[in-house]
């Protein structure tokens, strides 16, 4: 699956997903762009799923493309705090559908409500 980093995550997150073809916003030339010209984007140059921590992407509509979207929700963007995550984000992986946006969250923590 190709899978793209967003530039708020560490640029050696992509090392977690061997078995995917993961690349950073960056690498991709698609650094600085705002949420809905990023996905866009993202989607033109082939990628199925965006993984962030950035939680205003619940504001985009993502019914429209194929582009699905993996929301971290983690302490820090640091990669100490993400690695806990990974396992949840490969299975997310292997079970995503088109336009789907997922949230993952740290195992101690729960839904308000």
């Amino acid at each position: 699956m190709k899978v793209l980093l967003d530039e708020c995550l560490p640029f050696d997150f992509r090392h977690s997903f061997p078995r995917h073809d993961a690349h950073s916003v960056v690498w991709a030339g698609l650094k600085g762009m705002k949420n809905g010209d990023l996905l866009r984007a993202a989607e033109s140059a082939g990628n199925e799923v965006l993984v962030t921590v950035d939680q205003g992407i619940h504001q985009q509509n993502l019914t429209r493309g194929r582009l699905s979207v993996i929301v971290l929700k983690s302490r820090t963007n640091q990669l100490e705090d993400l690695q806990p995550l990974v396992n949840k984000v490969l299975n997310a992986l292997e079970m995503i559908k088109t336009s789907e946006l997922v949230v993952i969250r740290p195992s101690e923590e729960r839904d308000a409500g």
